[in-house]
């Protein structure tokens, strides 16, 4: 789950981690306001209007400007709101900026810009903090052209964060005095917000040394563990729909897991093993699926016709693939659910199913009794391989 960088701003004051002041703003209006606001705090006539989307490379994408004044502050909004900003992250659709954060300009002069971030390493199964001198530029690129810019640390959790990680990231990143024992307790205090918050990610970048030493956070990315929700309530008051692709709510709702993906091949599979290799062998006969859905061991008829629905509605899908090992989900289910989906809608695509496992029979014979176009077929590989070709030729 993602928040806007405002939101983690506002998470990083309750941990006591230096940010600049700024206030969020909905509409060009407010967002004059809070320049007004901002100016009156610090006698400090620049402010910086930032688009809040969830997406990285905002500046280069035109959804970071400087303003000089609250009118020039409401102009800047009025320009930045309800545009679509395309960046490396949005993919080529953009999107579209319902909200702004209205921050205090600093003076950069003398300042350095360095990267910052943990993440869980899934190899390690730890957290690893990584840094990099080359702090507001595209981390990715740093990364592939000059990846020994990059540092990284992984942490034993029997200790945590331990001064002497800090400290071998600080040395890298050539800190001194002040900016060094700053740069220490800033990972402490970051690592504590990791843990309490149940992050799966966190970045800074830039994360600001400013020419008097002083370490201040000017960006925010933080991305939750949604496995965590049930200890987070509050998430609910962070979402925002406007971010979210609408059937991947609507899934979540159902109690499924959907990703919405680029191709044009339906998938439904139970649990997420499969599911990834169904996504798998369905490119390796060069075909491209459209979504992951996993529909879990446990799911109703109810949730199953709702997983097929999900799947219908994507213009783009021209063929669905239905791989079913039925152990505790029983293949009977998925059949009905596929049916009922399948009456209510129209099927107007081809559909593949392999079923194996719990009442493969039943689910077999409700399937060639429904009526309906929908070709069995023997195994996996068979099943990718003739999804692939009738949706080439739909």
């Amino acid at each position: 789950m993602n928040i806007h960088e405002y939101q983690g701003k506002q998470i990083f004051a309750r941990y006591g981690v230096p940010i600049p002041k700024g206030i969020p703003a909905f509409s060009p209006q407010e967002a004059k306001a809070a320049a007004e606001k901002l100016i009156a705090e610090t006698g400090n006539e620049v402010v910086v209007v930032k688009a809040q989307i969830h997406a990285g490379g905002r500046g280069k994408a035109g959804g970071v400007k400087v303003a000089k004044g609250a009118s020039a502050a409401e102009e800047r909004a009025k320009a930045m709101l309800g545009t679509t900003l395309v960046t490396k992250q949005t993919g080529p659709d953009g999107k579209k900026v319902h909200r702004l954060y209205i921050e205090q300009g600093l003076n950069l002069e003398g300042a350095r810009e360095l990267y910052f971030s943990m993440l869980v390493d899934r190899e390690t199964r730890r957290i690893t903090a990584i840094a990099s001198a080359a702090g507001g530029m595209d981390i990715e690129e740093v990364a592939e052209k000059e990846p020994e810019k990059i540092l990284r640390v992984v942490i034993d959790p029997a200790v945590g964060f331990a001064g002497h990680y800090a400290r071998q990231l600080a040395f890298g990143l050539g800190l001194k005095g002040t900016a060094m024992s700053d740069f220490v307790g800033l990972c402490a205090k970051l690592y504590e917000l990791f843990l309490k918050e149940d992050c799966s990610m966190l970045e800074i970048n830039p994360l600001l040394i400013s020419a008097d030493n002083r370490v201040i956070a000017l960006d925010s990315k933080i991305n939750f563990d949604e496995n965590a929700s049930f200890r987070h309530p509050e998430w609910d008051g962070l979402r925002d729909a406007n971010e979210e692709e609408p059937t991947e709510t609507e899934a979540k709702e159902a109690g499924l897991s959907y990703v919405k993906l680029d191709g044009n091949i339906g998938c439904l599979v139970n649990g997420a093993g499969l599911a990834m290799s169904t996504m798998d062998i369905i490119q390796h006969y060069g075909g491209e699926p459209a979504n992951f859905l996993d529909v879990g061991g446990g799911a109703t008829k109810d949730q199953v016709t709702k997983a097929f629905r999900i799947i219908l509605t994507d213009p783009n899908v021209k063929g669905i693939f239905v791989n079913i090992f039925g152990g505790i989900m029983k293949c009977d289910t998925i059949a009905e659910g596929v049916v009922a989906a399948a009456r209510e809608l129209g099927l107007k695509v081809p559909v593949v199913v392999r079923l194996e496992g719990t009442n493969v029979e039943k689910g077999r014979e409700i399937l060639s009794n429904s009526g309906l176009a929908v070709m069995p077929a023997a195994n996996m590989a068979a099943g990718a391989q003739k999804i692939v070709e009738l949706a080439k030729k739909g």
